[in-house]
């Protein structure tokens, strides 16, 4: 995404790109449909904490370790080998994302940073900032051409601007570039796509969107899978008008496939199942 020459709202012409406005409305009849459902009038936060720990699962699992849930909702010790760390790392920046909503619109470098050191959780001096000349990022499921330290430097500040200065857009699409430009950049050494994943959650909480944290995006994502992932990203990178709309649209179908898993976990507990 670049901003060279572009309008103060370089977003608002997303939301009018073909799909686009009938995937956000979708969306939003998706997650009122979830926030109407009589068990989240009682017992919303043990709806935010499933699907917390359903969404980092599946993003550990776009990010190579697919892992049972219910394996990780026992799990206590995620040292060990490189699946465990990336489960580990899925765990604590799901818990980290509600400490830096009130941060994000003010300073968003801040909160990446802040977003890749505790998914990093180690002492290296890549840790926390965007790479610089001549160092590579670590993204196994992500194969993509790796833009270089000058332009990874020059777009996130243009993201940045754009999310301080605000956008007319809906949240859908603000997430949707959101997640796209880190993934696209991958601009830190490690963990782009926990981040870049994170980010998007924090974009769509902090819009109003989803206040309560009950849409795991993430599930969808994983739901949808890893190849339509790399595709519908693919399009985001190519820049164009239709790859564009097929990244947004197809976040916006992992917000409705989230919904429907927090759907399931209100029925579940309706029920006296969960």
């Amino acid at each position: 995404m670049s901003t060279t020459g572009a309008s103060t709202d370089p977003l608002a012409a997303l939301a009018e790109l073909p799909g686009v406005v009938d995937s956000v409305a979708s969306v939003r009849g998706a997650v009122d449909r979830l926030y109407g459902h009589r068990v989240m009038r009682r017992r919303s936060q043990e709806i935010t904490s499933e699907a917390a720990l359903r969404g980092a699962r599946a993003s550990a699992a776009l990010s190579g370790a697919d892992w049972a849930l219910e394996e990780v909702r026992r799990r206590t010790d995620f040292r060990g080998d490189a699946s465990a760390r990336t489960v580990g790392a899925a765990l604590r920046l799901t818990a980290e994302a509600g400490q830096l909503l009130s941060i994000w619109r003010q300073s968003p470098l801040r909160v990446l940073a802040r977003l890749h050191l505790v998914a990093a959780a180690e002492q290296d001096e890549r840790v926390g900032r965007p790479r610089r000349m001549g160092e590579s990022a670590d993204e196994p499921l992500i194969d993509l051409p790796l833009p270089d330290a000058n332009e990874v430097s020059g777009r996130l500040e243009g993201l940045s601007r754009v999310i301080v200065a605000g956008t007319s857009a809906p949240a859908l699409v603000t997430a949707a570039v959101v997640h796209g430009e880190l993934l696209a950049l991958r601009p830190f050494a490690s963990h782009n796509g926990l981040v870049a994943r994170t980010a998007e959650r924090i974009a769509l909480v902090g819009s109003g969107l989803d206040p309560k944290a009950v849409c795991p995006v993430e599930v969808g994502h994983a739901e949808l899978g890893i190849a339509a992932y790399r595709t519908a990203l693919a399009g985001y990178v190519s820049g164009t008008s239709e790859g564009m709309a097929a990244w947004i649209t197809h976040v916006g179908r992992a917000v409705e496939l989230g919904a429907r898993e927090s759907t399931a976990v209100c029925e579940a507990l309706q029920r006296g199942a969960a």
